[in-house]
């Protein structure tokens, strides 16, 4: 016999898809795109348990078990080099580059000429639109120890030029400002948003109690966006080990291999020039099983901590 919730409940749930079917006919593009492009590529997850040969085909490759896997952590130097480069920018990336939007946002939202505010945010949003392929080349140009902009203005005050772009005590350095300089204004959308959500009421009780601009913002303002904090830095632990592909493709070079090739070049360059595809597809695997527990980690660590996570 069928249980009558559950009935009620089917019947609640068919009435809700009819009534709202057209709009969710607009989901269809987005889960066609995911289906083509997210979930069936996963089939070739399985390369990294096999001997790939791309004659053979995946499915007439033969199995290999988890021996990439053994090798990636015991028998590569070069792979151990690349992931601690990977950890080490991604770290840098984190500890200058998550605050960053969120100290431009609070910056913004104290600014009171609406003409300044949106002039400065339409300024700051500009270099995301930007290529790195674009970016690359305007930072090798400003940097270059010859013509470049700042080692003229080294040797102006006395200094001797410094060849950044090729220098190991600076590539990263550089790698993580330009990022930073790149994101920040784009970052601040959804920071600003959520500032905008903040009931005025608490900054007049926080006036008439006598607190200046400061405090509203370390008392009022900080503590309500800590939620979207929360939840956006779980989405940034999700891409730790994404050290930046495309920025540092344009713009690494041999005499900074050893501090700056990461998973992703690492992967793009003896995958596609060695074709190990097997032992890149496990440096790839191995990378997104680390990502997704240091998200569920962080989650369990937030939830505790009364804040609401992902799931």
């Amino acid at each position: 016999m069928a249980n009558p919730a559950a009935t009620s409940l089917a019947v609640r749930l068919w009435t809700d898809y009819r009534k709202h079917r057209y709009l969710l006919l607009l989901l269809v593009p987005g889960l066609i795109w995911y289906a083509v492009f997210v979930y069936s590529p996963m089939y070739g997850v399985q390369i990294a348990f096999k001997d790939y040969h791309a004659l053979e085909g995946i499915n007439g490759s033969p199995w290999a078990g988890l021996k990439h896997f053994r090798y990636l952590l015991h028998a590569s130097p070069d792979i151990r080099q690349v992931f601690r480069n990977t950890v080490i920018i991604s770290f840098y990336h984190i500890v200058f580059g998550f605050p960053a939007p969120i100290a431009l946002a609070l910056l913004f939202n104290e600014v009171r000429s609406r003409v300044f505010k949106r002039v400065a945010q339409s300024i700051s949003y500009l270099p995301h639109f930007l290529s790195w392929v674009v970016l690359g080349g305007l930072l090798i140009t400003i940097l270059s120890p010859s013509t470049g902009i700042v080692n003229t203005l080294l040797v102006a005050l006395g200094l001797e030029p410094i060849y950044f772009m090729a220098s190991e005590a600076y590539f990263r350095s550089v790698l993580v400002v330009s990022a930073v300089w790149k994101e920040i204004g784009w970052g601040t959308v959804i920071y600003l948003a959520a500032i905008a959500g903040v009931d005025p009421h608490l900054y007049e009780a926080a006036v008439v109690d006598g607190a200046g601009r400061w405090r509203q913002v370390f008392h009022i303002t900080l503590p309500t966006i800590v939620p979207v904090v929360a939840i956006m830095f779980l989405l940034r632990l999700g891409n730790l080990l994404d050290a930046g592909f495309d920025q540092i493709l344009n713009t690494y070079n041999p005499a900074v291999f050893r501090v700056s090739d990461i998973i992703d070049t690492y992967v793009y360059r003896v995958g596609l020039s060695q074709m190990e595809y097997s032992l890149t597809t496990a440096v790839n695997l191995f990378k997104n099983v680390i990502a997704l527990a240091l998200v569920l980690l962080a989650n369990v660590a937030i939830k505790k901590s009364g804040e609401e996570g992902l799931i």
